[in-house]
């Protein structure tokens, strides 16, 4: 049923989607569940062939790989980023990326937001994410950040935990993943827009 609706996409090597994540930069998935966040992200490791720099501030992810439950791959770099080693780190994935075409993927921005909680720091991360996703570009590198949030009515999609809206600009990818039955599913948050990726 699901591939002949005109609104959805069955994309199972998720071709569409890496296609959708070079042309947006950077791209931000939201998510209510961890668990279904962490089979995404290790779905969108397994289809990519390039160096991928995974910068797990969360654990979630780390927790996998040590337990055995998600396979490490070779090309993937796994960075613990804190707010000691931001800059120093930071500075090693903009040479990085500056270079060759990567897939950088950031988790979480609710744990950015934690780990700097005042708002120049804030001020700080989001040009940091910005600086990256511009030089991005010239690779045709990939920039992918994780946050855990709900849909408030009058406030738009609200991270949690700590209650900050998403900063979007029009450059910005911002999709909503969900799982349906056995399928994960994922929604542009454009108001636009009607497409489903399954």
């Amino acid at each position: 049923m699901l591939d002949k609706s005109p609104d959805q996409i069955l994309d199972s090597k998720l071709v569409n989607i890496q296609n959708e994540f070079r042309e947006k930069i950077p791209n931000i998935v939201l998510c209510s569940e961890p668990f279904h966040k962490a089979e995404f992200l290790n779905k969108l490791i397994n289809c990519f062939e390039k160096p991928v720099i995974f910068v797990d501030i969360d654990l979630l992810y780390t927790g996998y790989v040590e337990s055995g439950i998600i396979q490490k791959r070779d090309n993937v770099t796994i960075l613990h980023i804190t707010k000691e080693n931001w800059k120093k780190e930071f500075a090693g994935i903009i040479s990085k990326i500056s270079k060759e075409e990567f897939l950088v993927i950031i988790d979480s921005f609710n744990g950015i937001y934690n780990m700097f909680d005042d708002l120049e720091s804030a001020i700080f991360i989001n040009s940091c994410i910005m600086l990256l996703s511009s030089l991005g570009k010239d690779t045709s590198s990939s920039i992918v950040i994780t946050a855990m949030a709900r849909k408030k009515e009058k406030e738009g999609w609200i991270l949690t935990p700590g209650g900050k809206q998403i900063i979007k600009s029009a450059k910005t990818g911002v999709y909503f993943l969900k799982k349906i039955e056995n399928n994960l599913s994922m929604r542009s948050i454009d108001e636009d827009s009607k497409n489903f990726k399954t």
